[in-house]
């Protein structure tokens, strides 16, 4: 095929999406659009091993400049889309430059959400590679950190500020860190380790205001008390980057909306990553979004051949996973769309949690261990929930019977 197709967000997945239109054997103009001068670099080592290191090491580039120009890419880096023009085919950057289009991937990721309290835009937030250089200048061992969410990010900081001899206390509104998308039991878990490590979490508590006190700061909590803090992290989740495509007239549901194709309300113009909202097969299409690296990826693939006339829908099954000290925790599926769960406890220790919904199809698998031992056991279970699976729960609770013969049962 040739044509024109422009990019929006030069992140892991708009990077993804046009090197990976070349690999399929798209030969026309090819045209990557991103907010920063940066080639597309990972983010999720932002808030660990970027924090950790004894020098603030360069971001973890997954397509370079020079790779991308030999494939014919042209990136614009540092130049951020300010319009559509859905009526000219074309995408206006910052500067004035248009850039015209038959197809347009809309691939412009979520931003931190704000703290919506008097001084809170005194909290620094971490996405970028900017962020992570400016937070690990001021995690100086004996430093005080007040982290805002106990969400992943939050935690993972937590983790990394600890390790640089920071005192760090974690403020969540929730009962319980990572409540909302993690296995309670497997949240109850990491919040040990956190304790372990001299983390103090205060959940079920939300901020009132944070107050300057000198050249510190004070986060004063709903309760009263307050937390005397040097540096303060906001994670109180992310907002899908939306304006461009809401300015532009598309349709937007809690992210820029996508049918199952990943195609927008305008079916020249595809949407994938964090800032988009899809149906999703597995899940009775209830409409999800995902803030995910694996996601990202995944939709970057999936889009790029749908962009080329496919008309494939994408069921991948969810991915998470989150680093914290020694521990990972993977979750593939939903775990908050089962109704039950069976526990399969390996020889090793590790304890997977299966959940499954009413009908007994398999719809999530979590499990939290040292480094990677759980990985396969939960590939397994991602390839039984994309098959939707109703394996009998005495096979699945049965560390003697392979998950992988369950696959070909």
């Amino acid at each position: 095929m040739t044509g024109r197709v422009v990019i929006v967000g030069a992140g892991a997945c708009g990077g993804t999406v046009a090197v990976m239109l070349r690999t399929i054997g798209f030969e026309g103009s090819l045209t990557l659009v991103g907010d920063e001068a940066l080639a597309p670099y990972e983010r999720p080592p932002l808030s660990k091993a970027a924090l950790t290191g004894d020098d603030a090491p360069p971001p973890s580039t997954i397509h370079h400049e020079d790779r991308l120009a030999e494939l014919g890419v042209d990136f614009v880096g540092g130049a951020p889309a300010v319009a559509i023009d859905r009526v000219a085919r074309e995408v206006e950057l910052k500067g004035g430059r248009r850039v015209g289009y038959d197809r347009l991937v809309l691939a412009t990721g979520a931003r931190p959400r704000p703290l919506p309290v008097p001084g809170g835009d005194s909290a620094l937030m971490l996405r970028t590679v900017a962020d992570a250089h400016a937070l690990r200048d001021a995690l100086a061992p004996g430093t005080r950190v007040g982290i805002i969410g106990g969400g992943f990010i939050g935690l993972e900081v937590a983790a990394s500020a600890v390790s640089r001899g920071c005192d760090v206390t974690v403020v969540e509104l929730a009962p319980s860190v990572m409540g909302r998308v993690v296995p309670r039991e497997l949240a109850g878990a990491m919040a040990a380790r956190h304790g372990a490590a001299g983390v103090r979490l205060r959940c079920g508590v939300g901020v009132d205001r944070i107050e300057a006190a000198g050249d510190r700061w004070r986060v004063v909590l709903d309760d009263g008390a307050s937390v005397a803090c040097d540096v303060v992290l906001a994670g109180v989740g992310a907002l899908p980057n939306t304006d461009l495509a809401q300015a532009a007239g598309l349709a937007i549901d809690n992210g820029i909306a996508t049918d199952a194709t990943l195609a927008t309300s305008d079916p020249t113009i595809f949407a994938a990553g964090d800032c988009c909202s899809f149906p999703h097969p597995l899940y009775g299409g209830q409409r999800l979004r995902l803030e995910a690296w694996r996601n990202a990826l995944d939709q970057a693939e999936a889009v790029a051949h749908n962009v080329l006339g496919a008309v494939e829908p994408y069921a991948r099954v969810p991915w998470f996973w989150t680093d914290q000290y020694e521990l990972s925790l993977y979750m593939a599926g939903l775990p908050q769309a089962a109704s039950r769960e069976v526990l399969r406890e390996r020889t090793d220790g590790v304890v997977l949690r299966l959940g499954l919904d009413d009908s007994g199809r398999l719809v999530s698998a979590s499990a939290l261990a040292e480094g990677t031992v759980a990985v396969k056991d939960l590939r397994l279970a991602e390839r039984l929930i994309a098959a939707r699976a109703h394996p009998e729960r005495g096979e699945l609770a049965d560390p003697g019977i392979s998950l992988k013969g369950l696959l070909s049962a």
